[in-house]
This record gives structure tokens, sequence and C-alpha cells, in this order.
């Protein structure tokens, strides 16, 4: 699938599967929400709002409200990519969200994964 494609992808179409990612490994909804929230700046009723309309990925992350500055200490690889090596700059912020519910996914605790990014 092309960067473009991915990026027109409703926003309430890719949450779903984020959230079962994580359920299926025993993680919760809530711990979903507070990795997006932390990446994003979205507040909980932003992040809400977001599913009940029609957003395209890709506009998901660019009308952010505060990317956390600490977003670019993400590093590992996701769909055997290296996040940090990602050129594409929409794409790399997409795959900062996959590698942290991965994180998740993988049974690391949510104050456990975002701490290691506040060094």
């Amino acid at each position: 699938m092309g960067n473009e494609n991915v990026y027109q992808m409703d926003f309430s179409n890719v949450y779903p599967l984020l959230v079962n990612k994580a359920e299926k490994k025993g993680r919760t909804k809530e711990e979903v929400d507070e990795i997006i929230r932390w990446l994003t700046g979205y507040s909980q009723t932003e992040l809400e709002g977001m599913l009940e309309r029609p957003v395209a990925y890709g506009d998901f992350f660019r009308n952010a409200p505060e990317l956390n500055e600490n977003r670019r200490r993400i590093t590992g690889v996701v769909c055997g990519v290296r996040v940090e090596d990602i050129e594409e700059p929409l794409m790399q912020e997409i795959r900062y969200l996959d590698k942290l519910v991965d994180e998740l996914a993988k049974g690391k605790a949510v104050d456990k994964i975002l701490r290691k990014y506040l060094k």
C-alpha cells in the first residue's frame, strides 16, 4: 500500500486496529488512548471526536495539536523498517504510533514505554 493510500485511510478505521492489536495481548483501549494523547497532544475529548467524523489518517497527524518533542527518540523496527530511518516525515509520525502500540502489545506498561522516551 502506497503512502498516499495510508494517508487517506479514515482514522476511525485505523483506530480499532490499533486497539485490537493491544487488546489481543491483554492491554486496554485506555492505554492506547494514553499513547496517542502523549504522541499527538490531542485531549481525550478531541480524540473521541476524531472517531465520530471522517478524518484522514494523514490529517490526524498533520493537524495534531502538539506532536511530542520526545517522539524523535523512538527507535526500532516496524514492518521491517527502522522508524528512525524513514525519510517521509508523515509516514515516520504514523510509524512512531505503530511502534509505541507494538511495545504496548508486547506487554510493556504504558508508563515504562513513555518514560523510556523522556530521557
